[in-house]
């Protein structure tokens, strides 16, 4: 991949570099240093591998993109950063996502709905402990609300706030008071059995 691009002057980012295994990292370092080290001596070919030498287009660029703090994650040796320009990247603005995600798969209500989604991550980061099985990132919350408008597709005559004003009328037939945290419980349990798959073997 990187003697195409040396050849044809292409340009080539690279997703999550940091996946890569250590092993296959010092290889891939090698190959990287060859082509810059040609591109700054101005050279039209030069020694790619094993002594096989290959043309060079000056406008060929190698990117890299990485999660550093992630699980699996491979932390970068020196000597392949230094091959690298660093770019940091501010915090997206996962509001603003979700407001758009939502619109896009559509949801009404999209600004207070976007609002709510972004305060239970945050406060789910700041509340749970830092362990790898809890992810609430950008992914984790883009995934939430994909499924949410596959939802919404499958009921699109269904009003965003429907099964609230349902839940009350019930509550009230059997003579109760519709309690907000009764109807969030309920709401709660409806969302969990349709997002999970529940056996159906008795109990014991």
């Amino acid at each position: 991949m990187y003697s195409g691009l040396a050849q044809t002057g292409a340009w080539g980012c690279f997703d999550e570099f940091n996946r890569i295994n250590i092993e296959v990292l010092s290889v891939v370092a090698q190959q990287i240093l060859s082509i810059l080290s040609a591109l700054s001596a101005g050279a039209t070919r030069f020694v790619f591998q094993e002594g096989r030498e290959i043309n060079l287009v000056w406008s060929c660029g190698i990117f890299i993109t990485m999660n550093p703090g992630y699980a699996g994650r491979t932390e970068l040796p020196d000597y392949l950063k230094s091959m690298f320009r660093p770019i940091s990247m501010v915090v997206p603005d996962s509001t603003m996502i979700a407001e758009i995600i939502l619109f896009a798969e559509g949801f009404n209500n999209t600004k207070v709905l976007a609002r709510k989604v972004h305060t239970l991550y945050s406060l789910a980061v700041q509340q749970l402990s830092k362990q790898d099985h809890y992810n609430f990132g950008l992914r984790a919350l883009t995934s939430v609300l994909r499924y949410a408008g596959k939802k919404k597709r499958a009921n699109p005559d269904m009003s965003d706030e429907e099964l609230r004003t349902a839940i009350e009328k019930d509550i009230k037939e059997f003579g109760l008071k519709p309690h907000p945290s009764t109807i969030l419980k309920v709401i709660q349990l409806y969302e969990t059995k349709n997002s999970r798959s529940i056996s159906d073997t008795p109990p014991c």
